[in-house]
């Protein structure tokens, strides 16, 4: 025989904020399960059991709700039981979640006082007025994600949750911050503290939770909510899955080049930078989507990716993350490139050059490497001027005609990095020109 499992509330303090329907049915249950015994109403049924082993037992809380879960649903393959959780079952209680989207047995939720509403009551506000929005402590980063508040932080119950809190913000709130604890027991806590006391300024337990005025700007756990969102398209969209490195390389060109173009067209404006963001964003996807098929496929994720540009970075600035000292731009560049050649073991100047590069880039990043190099000046600078005399001699189609070509490039190529100019930038803005040139003449 199946059963139903009816979930009640314990309410948010001591026992007499429990609604009168609820103590009937508690003190009328033949089988009653307690998700924990850490809470001040719960002692009125101290025998009853509970899961507080399971926390001990179990690494993270999913883990652990996750076993609530499946010890209830068996309990009631043998009949109806009660399962009392702190506050209101529909605030913030993941188990009560489970079970209701698990759907092998019924189940049931009789309403509770939460302490959302002793909250409301101390602070002297309504929340819809105020646009207060709730999230959880564990999920600050994610859920807290553009937010710039109030936020009500609820389940802040030890140091480390606070001080994750503080540390996922990244610039501090200059408004103060309201620490609840223990409303509505004798020994209730309200404290208005500074950001930065944040997790020294209580001992904080289970019945903590925060108030945030205001974020000065949008947590950095943006970008976790952006990968989730890429996996979701990822398992959901049929176009999304059907896609692999190799097929992305097309978009991941096209982005890189549109972010160019917004580069050059930027004027100062709004909308210029505007249109830079959106662009900066569309390649950011790229650089997500790689990484979640690699994290997919058990080789990295996006977090290892960012680790390691991240200690690249702090690697290859000793000038700045340690004692090195440098006289300017170019000595920086010079450390660099030595302490690129050791990390990655390169026998070669020209190792590491990608050749997928366009051509007038490829070549400024050849001829950059060979002049770098002793007795390599003259291979590394063609005689521009002999060089242009072949092309212009070029009578029809002769054999070393697309040598001389190739040779004559190579040189113009050399004569824009020696003159500070990208010769990729240049070119094409030169196309853009001939093209502008050729609109306004009709054609």
């Amino acid at each position: 025989m199946t059963g139903t499992i009816l979930v009640v509330g314990l309410g948010p303090a001591g026992p007499e904020l429990i609604t009168e329907q609820t103590r009937t049915v508690l003190d009328g249950a033949d089988r009653l399960w307690l998700r924990t015994t850490r809470h001040p109403a719960a002692d009125a049924w101290a025998g009853a059991p509970s899961f507080d082993s399971v926390y001990e037992e179990e690494a993270t809380f999913e883990a652990v709700y996750g076993r609530i879960v499946e010890t209830l649903v068996d309990g009631a393959g043998r009949g109806d039981l009660v399962y009392a959780v702190p506050g209101s079952p529909r605030v913030l209680e993941r188990t009560v979640e489970l079970l209701g989207a698990d759907g092998r047995v019924p189940v049931e939720v009789l309403p509770a006082m939460s302490f959302l509403d002793l909250v409301w009551a101390r602070l002297g506000l309504d929340p819809l007025e105020a646009g207060i929005r709730m999230v959880d402590g564990h999920r600050f980063a994610t859920e807290a994600a553009g937010e710039r508040g109030p936020l009500l932080v609820a389940h802040c119950h030890n140091q480390r949750v606070l001080s994750d809190i503080k540390l996922a913000v990244d610039e501090p709130p200059e408004t103060e911050v309201v620490i609840l604890q223990g409303l509505g027991l004798p020994d209730e806590v309200i404290a208005t503290v500074p950001w930065s006391e944040l997790d020294r300024s209580v001992q904080a337990d289970h019945l903590t939770s925060v108030v945030i005025p205001t974020l000065a700007v949008p947590v950095a756990g943006e970008l976790v909510r952006f990968a989730e969102l890429v996996a979701t398209l990822r398992q959901e969209c049929p176009w999304d899955r059907q896609q692999t490195h190799q097929s992305l390389t097309p978009h991941l060109l096209e982005e890189s080049y549109e972010v160019l173009e917004a580069i050059e067209a930027l004027d100062g404006g709004a909308d210029g930078f505007a249109h830079l963001e959106e662009e900066l964003g569309d390649l950011l996807f790229q650089v997500v989507f790689h990484a979640t098929l690699a994290a997919e496929e058990g080789w990295f994720t996006l977090a290892d990716v960012a680790r390691g540009v991240h200690d690249k970075l702090r690697a290859r600035h000793p000038h700045v993350f340690a004692d090195v000292e440098v006289a300017d731009a170019d000595e920086v560049r010079s450390n660099w490139e030595a302490i690129k050649r050791a990390e990655k073991g390169r026998e070669s100047v020209m190792d590491g050059v990608p050749s997928t590069l366009p051509a007038a880039a490829y070549a400024a990043k050849v001829l950059k490497r060979a002049a770098s190099v002793d007795g390599s000046a003259d291979r590394a600078a063609p005689d521009a001027s002999a060089a242009w005399r072949r092309v212009r001699d070029l009578a029809g189609a002769r054999p070393e005609a697309a040598e001389d070509v190739a040779r004559a490039l190579l040189a113009a190529v050399e004569a824009a990095r020696l003159g500070g100019v990208d010769a990729e930038t240049a070119l094409r803005r030169a196309a853009v020109e001939l093209a502008d040139e050729v609109r306004s003449s009709g054609h």
